[in-house]
């Protein structure tokens, strides 16, 4: 099986940018990197993304976003994530379920259990090796989100909100450390890159061969 790592963090945290340096980096190592988002990265997973992040679309329950964003991730999971993994490759995905977990249930208060069971179903067990929390403080993402201007569903609720979503991402992080790295995300994307790829080296010194 091939290396499995995720990017999670609260809104403007920058976990995208830093899924896609990691990405870069293994590739000029020569990793075969499968590289992909959630919601998204397929057809069905991308319909649900726009249905899910659009503003102007019809309100939605926390039970029914999280139905559909495990949806989504069941079509990942076997259309993308589980074969290239079968094929040894390294596969990055930028937010897998801890984001329904942080957000649905801590951040919305939807029951942990139902969230929970949700995964065991959608993923059909596929979990990180290692997931990657990008921290910053509540006020300096939604300053970040501010000014890039592409607004969504979930930059909406209000500070108390993404205060819960990044106490979730702490609780989650403290109970597994085993699986989660998390970095300072205030610094410059290189800076947080660099502080990166330090906590990840010997976890990759012990990874097999690039395919």
């Amino acid at each position: 099986m091939g290396l499995f790592l995720t990017f999670e963090g609260p809104d403007g945290s920058g976990k995208s940018t830093q899924a896609h340096l990691l990405a870069s980096e293994l590739r000029t190592r020569g990793h075969v990197v499968v590289e992909t988002r959630e919601p998204g990265g397929t057809p069905v997973g991308e319909a649900v993304r726009h249905m899910f992040l659009d503003l102007d679309g019809p309100a939605q329950s926390p039970l029914t976003m999280a139905l559909l964003l495990s949806a989504s991730r069941a079509q990942l999971v076997s259309e993308a994530i589980l074969p290239a993994l079968e094929r040894g490759q390294t596969v990055i995905v930028d937010r897998y379920a801890d984001s329904t977990v942080a957000y649905q249930g801590y951040g919305f208060g939807l029951d942990l259990e139902i969230v929970r069971d949700l995964t065991r179903i959608a993923t059909r067990g596929v979990t990180p090796d290692i997931t990657v929390l990008v921290d910053v403080p509540v006020e300096v993402g939604l300053e970040r989100v501010n000014r890039r201007g592409a607004h969504n569903r979930l930059d909406a609720p209000d500070i108390a909100f993404h205060e819960r979503v990044r106490e979730g991402y702490h609780r989650m992080a403290e109970a597994h450390p085993e699986r989660w790295v998390t970095v300072d995300g205030t610094q410059d994307s290189q800076g947080v890159h660099r502080a990166l790829m330090d906590k990840l080296a010997p976890l990759l010194q012990e990874v097999a061969q690039p395919t």
